[in-house]
């Protein structure tokens, strides 16, 4: 009888064991990821969003793939794994990643003047002086060139149109430079050439502002890849990284699968009918363009998006495919702006020494978001990828993101 009870009970704690061993996936707790189930379903309730697509990937493997809520709530169509959404600024970083595989090329150099490629943007000038009745303004010049390197870390001094300071949005507009947030016409040839020829809002390497600069180096990797912005990303990067739905502009039988915009008003979420940004469609990856707008202008599942981020994350590397070298990603992640308050490297925001005690990530750690509310970091050091995609616009729920971070790092129980 003994025996047969300590056999049993042999048995109960190995059946234990095995159970709790189950819960955890890749050193996370399935338990403690169903927490982020519970956020997400309260911030839809409280009219964050209509509906949200989350994944984390750990060790290269999903260990947490979850759609919430509606895509759609005029048609009550339920969210899924595969819907699009407008990535905007989450471009900036494959448009990166094409600049440093032409780097490896030997196209430039990171310290090359921009103006060496587009004569535009040779001289440039600081803006001193600035009329808001008409416009017009005064400069005086920089006697300093823009590099290529200010360009990916965004402290060539250029801003934002649409987006940007008052003053700059101003004058981009007067001068009919687009956001590349869904512009669709003209083409970036065009729009760049005029840009160069406009004051830059401080010297170049004096401050991080976030601005059309990646725009700029979308144009470049068209000059230097003698191929539309277009054709080198579908070629070069989304082809060997099976990145099969993502598009500057989606091709007819996948617009069904496009998330419509969103915004509150008075508590209450509506579908954006009216146009956005600078006059933009809001259903502008439906259309026909031909402006690629390498700082904004991609649409992607998160699905696709998470390939990218793994290849980062891979030092080079995804399914066997290398784009790029070791070296060029540890140069890629490491800090170029110094004590500024935003620490960047080649096309990410970084987590170093200086910012560590923001959040629980790595130093390390890299990330950044789009317009409508997408998110995503990556963490080499946990060797973990997540991103959180939405759709709103001018979201009044950003912290979303942070939420999103912490509610990821607590399931961690390695």
């Amino acid at each position: 009888m003994r025996r047969l009870i300590f056999i049993l009970l042999i048995a109960s704690i190995t059946s234990v064991r095995a159970q709790k061993q189950s819960q955890i996936v890749e050193g996370m707790s399935l338990e403690r990821l169903s927490r982020i189930d519970n956020r997400i379903q309260q911030a839809i309730k409280e009219n964050w969003f209509p509906g949200a697509v989350v994944l984390i990937v750990r060790n290269d493997k999903p260990v947490y793939f979850k759609s919430f809520g509606k895509s759609d709530l005029d048609s009550s169509i339920e969210m899924r794994n595969d819907n699009i959404f407008r990535i905007a600024s989450q471009t900036k970083a494959i448009t990166s990643l094409a600049v440093m595989m032409l780097f490896e090329e030997g196209k430039f150099q990171l310290d090359d003047p921009v103006s060496k490629f587009i004569p535009e943007f040779k001289n440039p000038q600081v803006l001193t002086e600035f009329s808001r009745s008409d416009s017009s303004y005064k400069t005086q010049p920089s006697g300093k060139e823009i590099t290529i390197r200010q360009l990916l870390t965004h402290t060539s001094g250029i801003d934002y149109a649409a987006i940007g300071s008052d003053v700059f949005k101003a004058i981009y507009a007067k001068a009919h430079v687009p956001s590349g947030i869904g512009n669709a016409y003209a083409t970036l040839s065009e729009k760049m050439k005029v840009l160069g020829q406009l004051p830059l809002k401080h010297l170049p390497g004096e401050a991080f502002t976030y601005g059309l600069n990646v725009d700029v180096l979308g144009y470049l990797v068209e000059i230097w890849s003698a191929q539309t912005l277009a054709q080198f990303f579908e070629e070069r990067i989304f082809r060997p990284l099976e990145m099969k739905d993502t598009y500057f502009y989606l091709p007819e039988e996948k617009h069904s699968r496009l998330v419509p915009i969103y915004e509150e008003n008075n508590g209450k979420l509506s579908k954006v009918t009216h146009t956005i940004y600078d006059n933009v469609d809001p259903w502008y990856p439906r259309l026909n363009g031909q402006y690629y707008s390498g700082g904004a202008g991609l649409s992607s599942t998160i699905e696709d998006y998470s390939k990218f981020l793994s290849l980062i994350l891979n030092y080079g590397t995804f399914n066997g495919q290398r784009l790029l070298s070791r070296k060029t990603v540890e140069l890629m992640l490491t800090n170029q702006t110094g004590t500024m308050p935003t620490q960047f490297g080649l096309g990410f925001e970084l987590e170093t020494a200086l910012n560590d005690y923001q959040d629980p990530s790595t130093i390390g750690s890299f990330s950044w978001g789009g317009a409508f509310n997408t998110t995503y970091w990556a963490d080499p050091e946990e060797k973990l990828v997540a991103l959180l995609y939405t759709q709103i616009y001018s979201s009044k729920h950003r912290e979303i993101g942070n939420l999103f971070k912490t509610l990821t790092y607590q399931a961690i129980v390695d």
